[in-house]
């Protein structure tokens, strides 16, 4: 897990003198234009790169991040490589803007971040920025919980080489290479990294097969720089995307229903991304950045008894005999391409600092199926294409970010984005036929704030945002126009407290995050039949969140953080199918709590420095109950827990190399048992109880059943790193 950070620091950034250090600014201007400053209005954390080096044993970037305030990680095997994932305020993935450079990682149509497809991406990370709430204006899709803005690895200037190495348990072991030339004859640096993570996962069969490069190369001159970055990752995953049922968590928690041989994700994504930076005059800078990302895969399923008629197939009749159904094998398959402009242009004057920048994106997407085997193949050729969707996306932003001193002591903030999205793809009309259909959606989102220094240690903040955000392909794709969700609009106040003293630190940010037309499933059946999201009139995110790091003596440090929070929704209807009626029925709710949203979350890190050469950190978290949907009942209800981490790192003494560091980390070191995430799906069935042949089914003490899936984390687990280095 990754260590805790000092709250920001409350001070003035100097100007570089030397030309290493303008080479060195330059690179960071492209990220710069959209990150928080110190004197920036907005709830953040910063992560560097020695940070970030001392939790990264080989578990994804989640975990990287997982100590900082309000960040809830979970792991679909387990352990956490492979499919994992996180949610900050009780946001989940698909409302969280990241970026990498500036440039937008989110799937343009559902909006999601999988860090599978990037292994050991961490490994080529400089720095990491967490901005919780609306934040700052950034590309891509507006954030509606925070954004993560990821800085790939700066320039170095001294050659070097290393390689790091773990093994651990379930099979875990990564290896990795990284190299870099330095600054070549004062202006040229190539950096590169070659890496490959395997696992066999906590839960059964959850086995992951994760290869990546990194390979950058870099012009720096006195007043530009220019650098092109390339990197990719290719992911092959047993699922594990079902989980366990609720019965089966005593007895059998690691449990997998998937057990056909190749059940597996197969993909592959590639980014190209060119920058160039410019200081134009003494305080302008511009720059200008194109990139483009290709992606392609499929994940293969078997599947028993599927109906010809679904998958466009005629029925089989033999005689007096008619087959309307076969087993197969099938493989869903996704093919896109990304790409665009990312620019930004700032510009300091006395008592004003202007950034003007923006962002042209083109997505295309291509979604079609085959099926690959079938006991009864029909009239179906080989891998006979069942469906196919073909959409694209255009997005399209615009900001003005403008920093005014006006005073020593205060400074005001204001940052204007206006965002265009043009949506086209196959979707069904009015009349429930499918046809190509284009929306075109236009947002404004305003940002205004304040900074006071009370004095050299102490400073206050405050600010308003507004966002909006657009429903995402499902929601497009399996609804008509005229039951088309409407988009979503988040409303945040943020007001926070900063100290920094010799031996205390102290942080607190009070949130109110009030959504109109809040996007959320209600079980509600559509026009065309299908579950989409339904838009919830009021609903909001309130709470407080606390920082603070604190010096026990020259060797012994703690760093901390908790977050109190309310997350509800005023009032819903929930929908719930009736299996003996094939109807649906209506059950209200009123201030319910929002789901996946604990309303305690703190983490704890103590650091022993026990000689030069060896640290010891001992790492706690603690997530409250949470609920898995919105009518917070306790028969969907995950418990609360706390997990405890062990961190030994030695620094061995040798003639060999620059770098040699052994690292021990003991993960859940009392070995709790837990569940970070799940699902669920409700229904009524009075006939018969559905208990005797499907094994995720239990009883619901309000009415009917759940259908339910739990995903368990592993028990007491290890990780052993070497790194070695020139």
């Amino acid at each position: 897990m990754a260590v805790l950070l000092a709250i920001p620091f409350i001070g003035f950034a100097q100007q570089p003198t030397d030309t290493i250090s303008m080479q060195k600014v330059l690179d960071e201007v492209n990220v710069n234009a959209l990150r928080a400053n110190e004197k920036t209005p907005v709830a953040f954390t910063n992560i560097g790169k020695a940070e970030i080096e001392k939790g990264n044993l080989g578990q994804d970037l989640p975990y990287i991040i997982s100590l900082t305030p309000s960040v809830v990680t979970t792991s679909d095997a387990g352990a956490g490589i492979g499919y994992t994932g996180f949610r900050i305020r009780g946001s989940d993935p698909t409302r969280i803007n990241v970026t990498v450079n500036g440039i937008p990682l989110n799937d343009s149509e559902s909006q999601g971040v999988w860090w599978v497809n990037m292994p050991d991406f961490a490994s080529s990370i400089g720095s990491i920025q967490i901005q919780r709430g609306v934040g700052t204006s950034t590309n891509g899709a507006s954030a509606f919980g925070a954004s993560v803005n990821l800085k790939t690895t700066g320039l170095n200037k001294k050659a070097y080489a290393r390689t790091n190495n773990t093994i651990g348990s379930y099979n875990t072991l990564k290896n990795n290479v990284e190299f870099g030339t330095g600054l070549m004859r004062g202006k040229f640096a190539f950096d590169g990294r070659l890496s490959q993570i395997s696992s066999d996962g906590y839960m059964d069969r959850a086995t992951s097969n994760l290869k990546s490069f990194y390979l950058s190369a870099g012009y720096f001159g006195k007043n530009e720089m220019l650098k092109a970055i390339i990197f990719s990752g290719h992911e092959r995953t047993y699922q594990a995307w079902y989980g366990v049922p609720l019965n089966y968590l005593d007895s059998a928690r690691t449990y997998n229903p998937y057990t056909y041989d190749n059940e597996v994700d197969n993909y592959g994504q590639t980014h190209y991304q060119l920058h160039y930076s410019k200081k134009v005059k003494e305080n302008t800078n511009v720059n200008i950045s194109a990139h483009y990302t290709h992606g392609e895969g499929y994940y293969e399923q078997f599947k028993s008894g599927e109906d010809l008629a679904d998958y466009g197939l005629e029925n089989i009749i033999i005689g007096n005999d008619t087959i309307s159904s076969t087993d197969l094998i099938r493989r869903k398959w996704l093919n896109n391409d990304f790409g665009g402009v990312v620019f930004s242009l700032n510009h300091k004057m006395e008592k004003l600092n202007l950034t003007f920048g923006g962002a042209s994106n083109r997505y295309s997407g291509q979604h079609y199926g085959n099926i690959i085997w079938a006991e009864y193949a029909s009239d179906g050729n080989y891998e006979h294409e069942y469906y196919k969707n073909i959409a694209t996306k255009f997005d399209h932003n615009l900001y003005l970010k403008a920093d005014y001193s006006l005073s020593a002591n205060t400074n005001l903030y204001a940052d204007l984005q206006k965002r265009k999205v043009e949506y086209q793809f196959m979707g069904n009309d009015e009349d429930g036929n499918a046809t190509e259909q284009i929306v075109n959606l236009d947002f404004f989102n305003p940002k205004v704030g304040i900074h006071h220094s009370l004095n050299a240690n102490q400073a206050l903040y405050a600010s308003f945002a507004v966002a909006n955000r657009e429903p995402n392909r499902n929601d497009f794709v399996e609804s008509t126009p005229k039951y088309r969700p409407l988009h979503e609009t988040l409303y945040d106040v943020e007001i926070g407290y900063k100290f920094l003293g010799n031996w205390i630190s102290f942080g607190a940010n009070v949130y109110l995050m009030q959504y109109e037309n809040q996007l959320a499933p209600t079980g509600k059946i559509n026009d065309v039949g299908a579950y989409t999201r339904t838009n919830i009139e009021e609903s909001f995110r309130r709470g407080v969140e606390f920082e603070g790091t604190l010096r026990l003596g020259d060797k012994l440090h703690w760093a901390g953080n908790m977050t109190l929070s309310q997350n509800k929704i005023a009032s819903f209807t929930e929908y719930i199918d009736n299996w003996d009626t094939w109807g649906q029925e209506k059950v209200e709710h009123e201030n319910t709590d929002l789901a996946f949203s604990p309303s305690v979350i703190w983490a704890s890190q103590f650091n022993l420095k026990m000689s030069e050469r060896m640290d010891i950190d001992f790492i706690s978290k603690y997530v409250g109950e949470q609920f898995i949907d919105n009518t917070s009942s306790d028969d969907r209800k995950l418990n609360d827990y706390l997990t405890n981490n062990l961190r030994v790192t030695y620094n061995i003494k040798n003639t060999w190399f620059d770098i040699a560091k052994l690292t021990l980390q003991v993960n859940n070191l009392l070995s709790n048992e837990y569940v970070s995430n799940a699902w669920v799906y409700r229904f009524i069935y009075e006939q018969e109880d559905p208990r005797a042949w499907d094994p995720y089914a239990n009883k619901d003490s309000e009415k009917g059943y759940n259908q339910a899936a739990y995903f368990p984390e592993a028990t007491r687990n290890y990780l052993v790193g070497l790194t070695l280095g020139f």
